[in-house]
């Protein structure tokens, strides 16, 4: 060893940097987890949990993923139902409440002219 070492130059970071399209990061994982993935290279005769850890992460990505039209599909036969409902709940709504205000309106109009009918009786009685 040597009693002195010129560090001017040093850079900081790892040692061996990673090769092009990984990118290393620090996480943490359930004891269980990490154990499961250990044993399972173990007794595959060899290999890095690592590598296992990211096949199955790809292979749960790519599993779960679908085309965007079949997505599309899914929740429009699913939704629309719901949809169709509610639009034919509001327009029931609707007449109901014009049915509503109709007879409302009549009730007006039938007073207003029992009212008429009452001053105009009242009127022939005192003529």
């Amino acid at each position: 060893m040597k009693e002195n070492y010129d560090f001017r130059k040093a850079k900081r970071g790892a040692v061996l940097g990673s090769p092009a399209g990984k990118t290393r990061i620090t996480i943490r994982i359930d004891d269980a987890i990490l154990d499961w993935f250990r044993r399972a290279v173990h007794e595959a005769g060899g290999g890095n949990y690592q590598t296992q850890i990211n096949d199955a992460l790809r292979q749960h990505i790519f599993s779960e993923e679908k085309p965007l039209e079949d997505t599309l599909r899914r929740v429009l036969r699913e939704e629309l139902p719901s949809l169709e409902k509610r639009r034919e709940a509001r327009v029931r709504n609707k007449v109901s409440a014009k049915k509503s205000a109709k007879k409302k309106t009549r009730a007006r109009q039938g007073k207003a002219k029992s009212k008429i009918r009452k001053k105009t009786a009242t009127r022939r009685k005192r003529a």
